[in-house]
């Protein structure tokens, strides 16, 4: 990298947004939702608005906004969503103006089991109403190439947990919902002949979204903290389970081959 990547630490920006119930709607709709957005704001809703519109020139060859207009200039060519934290203060309002201020607040240097990996973390706080409704913490992973992820064999007998068999449909209306551009969840071509997976790959969000759902039943009560991390990739038409974790206060996604391809944790 001919920039050091750290000079990217403090970079700010803000960007207001109103939360629009129909936008809210279409990503309940999306996620599995009640499309009563009225009574029940979505789970994890508010990555339905904030999402960046570039110009065509603008984008990557990955579908993303290119490197180095507010993400470091990484040369690494996968990224992923690789874990978050979120804080919750106060609901969120429907229809009510709202801003969301962006910071990156730590970029490192890793090696991993795929080779050279770029971390960088980006606080959020979403204000609206008079105060913070909501800050979160996440953290995006650029990577090597590496070899090509090998396909996902299911296991003889099926993981416990419930099922969520998620298709092309329900990736291409996570993708329009949160206006995600990433090919690897619908340019089946580009995911496997560019990024070396065998099929379209679920979205990191859109599985932590349905561990959040599952968490709220399992709480059963609004929740105060809630934290994820990407384990393994997940693809399109396979069963995912989805079930409480070994410790108390968590929850994880598991493969057809038994593998944990999420972990989350919660407090109420």
């Amino acid at each position: 990298m001919s920039e050091d990547p750290k000079s990217w630490i403090g970079r700010t920006r803000a960007q207001p947004a109103t939360l629009d119930a129909e936008v809210a709607r279409r990503y309940a709709a999306a996620v599995g939702a009640s499309l009563d957005v009225e009574a029940t704001f979505p789970p994890l809703g508010h990555w339905a608005y904030f999402n960046d519109a570039v110009e065509p020139a603008n984008l990557g060859p990955d579908g993303h906004p290119r490197r180095g207009l507010f993400m470091p200039a990484s040369p690494l060519p996968r990224r992923m969503f690789a874990s978050g934290t979120i804080t919750f203060h106060a609901p969120l309002g429907l229809g009510a103006p709202a801003r969301l201020s962006v910071t990156v607040t730590d970029v490192r240097q890793r090696t991993g089991r795929s080779g050279e990996l770029l971390l960088v973390d980006v606080k959020r706080e979403l204000a609206q109403l008079g105060g913070v409704r909501l800050t979160e913490v996440q953290t995006i992973a650029y990577r090597a190439a590496g070899e090509p992820t090998p396909a996902v064999a299911p296991a003889a007998a099926p993981p416990a947990g419930e099922a969520w068999r998620p298709g092309v449909v329900d990736l291409f209306r996570y993708s329009a919902a949160t206006y995600n551009g990433h090919r690897i969840h619908y340019d089946r071509a580009y995911a496997t002949g560019e990024e070396g997976y065998p099929d379209l790959v679920v979205h990191g969000p859109f599985t932590a979204t349905k561990l959040y759902m599952l968490a709220r039943r399992v709480a059963g009560a609004p929740l105060a903290t809630f934290s994820f991390r990407a384990l393994a990739p997940m693809f399109v038409d396979q069963p995912i389970y989805l079930r409480e974790g070994d410790e108390p206060n968590t929850v994880v996604a598991v493969r057809c081959d038994g593998e944990v391809g999420m972990s989350a944790s919660f407090t109420a």
